[in-house]
C-alpha cells in the first residue's frame, strides 16, 4: 500500500504545480496589457518559477514511474526464472482464451 499512497500524493503534487502554472499563466495573460516595466517582469519570474517547480514535479513522476516498471519487470523475471512451469501453463491458458475470444469473431 505504500506504493499507491506515494503515487497518489505524487499525482496530487504534479496536479497542485500545473493547476498554480494555469493560474499564473491567466494571471499573466490578463494583467499584460496593463503591465509595464517592473510589474511585468516580476510576473514573468513568477511564471518562470511556476514552470520550473512543475517541469521537476513531473521529472520527479518521471522517475518514480520508470523505478516501479523496472521493479515490475524484475519481479516478472524472477518469478518466471523460479517458476518456468507455472508460468508456461498461464501463457498456454491466456493463449487458448485469446484464441477462442478470436475465433467467435
Amino acid at each position: 500500500m505504500p506504493r499507491k499512497s506515494a503515487n497518489s500524493s505524487s499525482q496530487d503534487e504534479l496536479l497542485d504545480e500545473f493547476q498554480a502554472l494555469v493560474r499564473d499563466t491567466e494571471k499573466l495573460l490578463q494583467h499584460s496589457a496593463s503591465l509595464a516595466g517592473e510589474q511585468a517582469e516580476e510576473l514573468r519570474e513568477q511564471i518562470r518559477t511556476s514552470l520550473g517547480r512543475a517541469r521537476s514535479t513531473l521529472h520527479d513522476a518521471e522517475d518514480s514511474l520508470r523505478e516501479r516498471g523496472k521493479a515490475a519487470v524484475e519481479a516478472t523475471e524472477g518469478y518466471v526464472q523460479t517458476h518456468p512451469w507455472q508460468t508456461l501453463g498461464i501463457a498456454a491458458a491466456i493463449g487458448l482464451l485469446l484464441g477462442m475470444l478470436i475465433s467467435r469473431r
